[in-house]
């Protein structure tokens, strides 16, 4: 699939995660364009996540812990609001929410390979919307 964006003149953003277990930007976005099918609304830059997002990417890339049961289960797109992949490509991460006395409505859902963050997206309403995440 890669390849494909790639060939359209996409620039895909890849997160790649330091030894130190901080996020390393791999790349930048500039003036990303959405394949045809993605219905995804811009996108957001690292730095602009909120503090529990980027904590929860950083978790992501090392494989966890998670504090949520729920977390690293598949994510079945079935809004269809991120590109059609085979079922079990997608995987979503709660994004804690301050003051929220359940997981709230933040989350971050990544596609391909478990903890490599460099095609992930951000919810801020329940999969109502997603921002792509770009460095």
């Amino acid at each position: 699939m890669a390849r494909k964006w790639l060939r359209n003149g996409v620039l895909i953003a890849a997160l790649t995660v330091s030894l130190c277990g901080g996020l390393v930007p791999g790349a930048s976005a500039r003036d990303y364009a959405a394949p045809a099918g993605i219905q995804v609304q811009g996108t957001v830059a690292v730095a602009q996540l909120p503090r529990e997002a980027v904590n929860t990417l950083n978790l992501i890339a090392a494989g966890g812990p998670y504090p949520y049961e729920k977390d690293g289960i598949v994510f079945g797109n079935y809004e269809r609001l991120l590109a059609p992949q085979r079922r079990g490509y997608y995987h979503e991460y709660t994004v804690p929410t301050p003051r929220a006395r359940n997981r709230g409505a933040r989350r971050i859902v990544c596609g391909g390979p478990l903890r490599q963050t460099d095609n992930c997206f951000y919810s801020d309403d329940h999969y109502t919307s997603f921002k792509r995440i770009v460095e």
